[in-house]
């Protein structure tokens, strides 16, 4: 089944609703989807109200400078792993002030893959203040460009879905 953008906005309008009743913000930093997430959360009118800011961070350099992942860890493990996902979304949390804070990293394609790292390979991870940081893989295969992104922004929205549902209530913090 494809992704369609209608699709999207159903879910991001349902995280928004969620975190917005919680009053908690959502941040984002994105590599291979180069912002999608954020602009998908950010259509929806009122977003403000639980969208505090996104990232995009294709280069080693923007993820070491902005989301303050470690050179030896992309060094170590390669910028598509899952040590620099969770290391995005967490190092997101704080620029970004954000209570839950998605992060993506992977190969679209059509070039850029690897046997170890095909086309299609996108590593996800999830950082929520006071919730372990959730990782996950998928390995979309060589779809086109477009269907990997789209893709990927459906995972990642359905990961903060399933963040929004497990933070406390952020309005009673001090």
């Amino acid at each position: 089944m494809t992704v369609t953008p209608e699709a999207l906005q159903a879910l991001a309008a349902g995280i928004l609703e969620a975190c917005a009743a919680k009053s908690v913000m959502i941040g984002t930093v994105e590599s291979c989807t180069g912002g999608l997430v954020a602009g998908t959360l950010t259509e929806i009118a009122g977003s403000s109200h639980a969208m505090t800011g996104g990232l995009v961070t294709y280069s080693n350099e923007a993820k070491q400078k902005l989301a303050h992942v470690p050179e030896e860890m992309l060094n170590e493990h390669g910028a598509v792993s899952q040590a620099v996902a969770s290391a995005m979304a967490e190092g997101g949390r704080e620029p970004l002030s954000a209570d839950i804070c998605v992060s993506i990293t992977g190969i679209a394609g059509p070039g850029g893959g690897s046997a170890q790292k095909p086309v299609g390979l996108v590593h996800f991870a999830c950082a929520a203040q006071g919730l372990e940081t959730a990782h996950r893989e998928e390995r979309f295969g060589d779809l086109g460009r477009r269907q990997v992104r789209l893709e990927s922004v459906k995972v990642a929205l359905e990961m903060l879905a399933v963040a929004a549902d497990q933070i406390p209530d952020q309005a009673a913090r001090p």
